[in-house]
């Protein structure tokens, strides 16, 4: 007996529907945003602030505020290139 096929799993090619490719372009993006939103993090906090000026704590807010949505709109735009790579990654290739 055939187990019934939900919305979760891949149709008898093995080729995921476009819902989910968008699933993981999504991810993809997210997690490259995280990653340079890190790295950024990490710049500004081993200079005590850009640039080597002190900051207080509403400018601290303001910048990583900056920070993240300033790594949100390079991973969107193409960023570094791994969103695409880990995209291509976790989506099945399809086999002739």
């Amino acid at each position: 007996m055939v187990p019934p096929v939900s919305a979760d799993m891949p149709n008898i090619t093995g080729v995921r529907s476009a819902e989910d490719a968008g699933k993981i372009n999504d991810a993809a993006h997210q997690f490259e945003a995280l990653l340079i939103g890190q790295m950024l993090k990490s710049m500004r906090d081993s200079e005590g602030g850009w640039m080597g000026t002190g900051e207080d704590e509403a400018a601290s807010s303001a910048m990583e505020y900056a920070q993240e949505m300033f790594a949100q709109a390079l991973a969107s735009n193409g960023g570094l290139g791994l969103a695409n790579l880990i995209a291509k990654g976790l989506t099945p290739s399809e086999r002739s």
